[in-house]
Parts: C-alpha cells; sequence; structure tokens
C-alpha cells in the first residue's frame, strides 16, 4: 500500500511539473541534492521551478514556485503521541517551554503547528535532519501568525524565509516555507487543477 502511494504521489507530482512546464509529465526527470531534496535535473537558472511535496495517511501536498526556495510538511494528527515528552527532545527550550504554558486543551495542536513549520522550513533549506529541529525556533502559539522567529547559527536567517500554515483536510496540519516574502498563494486540489496553472512571484 505504502509503495502504491509513493507511485501514485509522484506520478501526481509529474503531472503538475509537466503542466507548469508546459510538456508531458514523461519527460520529467529529477536530480536530489545532497540530502535527498528532489529538483527538476534540467533548471539551474535563477529562474527554476522550484517544488517540494509531503503526504500523511493517503493525503498528498505539493508546493510549486519560481525563483525560490519552497518546503511543505503535512501531517495527520495523531491523539496517541506525547507531546509534552516529543517537545523536550526535538524542539528548542523555548519551544518546549512555550508549549509547557500552554492550557493542556491547546498543547496537541500547538505541538503540530510547530512541528510542521520547522519541517517545512528544513525542507525549503534541503539540508534534512543535518539541520537539528532543536537549533533554530518558530512560533507555535495558536492564534499567532506563522513565523520564524530565531536561528542559532546564522541572526539573519529568520528574515530570510516566510512561513504560512495551510488548510488542507480535517485531521491533518500542514504549513508551507518559502524563500523571501513578496508572493502569493494560489490553491488547487487534484484533478481539478486548471490546464492553465500561473504563480504569482
Amino acid at each position: 500500500m505504502d509503495r502504491e502511494r509513493f507511485i501514485v504521489a509522484h506520478g501526481v507530482l509529474r503531472e503538475i511539473l509537466g503542466r507548469y512546464l508546459n510538456r508531458a509529465a514523461q519527460s520529467v526527470s529529477f536530480r536530489y541534492g545532497s540530502h535527498g531534496k528532489p529538483a527538476l535535473a534540467e533548471e539551474s537558472d535563477g529562474n527554476a521551478i522550484h517544488f517540494n511535496m509531503s503526504h500523511s495517511r493517503g493525503v498528498a501536498l505539493y508546493a510549486v514556485t519560481r525563483g525560490r526556495e519552497i518546503g511543505v510538511d503535512l501531517e495527520f494528527i495523531r491523539e496517541d503521541l506525547e507531546v509534552e515528552q516529543l517537545a523536550e527532545r526535538f524542539f528548542s527550550r523555548s519551544e518546549a517551554a512555550t508549549l509547557r504554558a500552554l492550557p493542556a486543551s491547546l498543547r496537541k495542536y500547538a505541538f503540530f503547528l510547530c512541528w510542521t513549520r520547522k519541517e517545512a522550513y528544513i525542507k525549503a533549506r534541503g539540508q534534512g535532519l543535518s539541520l537539528p529541529l532543536d537549533q533554530f525556533d518558530v512560533s507555535l502559539t495558536p492564534g499567532e501568525p506563522a513565523a520564524l522567529l530565531r536561528t542559532q547559527a546564522d541572526p539573519d536567517e529568520a528574515l530570510r524565509w516566510s512561513l504560512q500554515d495551510l488548510s488542507v483536510d480535517p485531521g491533518y496540519m500542514s504549513a508551507l516555507a518559502v524563500e523571501r516574502d513578496g508572493w502569493s498563494l494560489c490553491c488547487w486540489q487534484w484533478p481539478r487543477l486548471p490546464q492553465s496553472t500561473a504563480w504569482t512571484p
């Protein structure tokens, strides 16, 4: 089942990218960065199409942009997680403290806000878990805007990225990380993607 979902998800990715490139999906080929982030094999200029995808429990999410890095994460909200323990293990000290300070009824929701934002950011960076989750902070208090607050390695890094939460399906949480600001978001649901699509930079 997982292999079938993988094949279908990557087939849809080729279809989507083929529409952006105005060519057959079968002709779309990929290369992979040192930490496994995929990119279009033949594109390398500053206006290149960048993309990312995430899937969880039968739902897939795709993100495409031009001339800027992008990362997306999608998580099924599991009810059996000990979110406080996971936060202490993986989040920064500030994030874990913020989570503990929230009412118990909000902690699971806040945990997934934090987790998807962090995952979207490291996927956009293309470094995988070589960039430890506890080395940067994101906002996680419900009601506050999604944001990369600070990174330990580079004080200016947070200024380079925009984070945004996405609404996909009930029972899921998702977030998007995009390099720089000044972009607008357009969303479609497959297979109802228009024949002509455009990304506004």
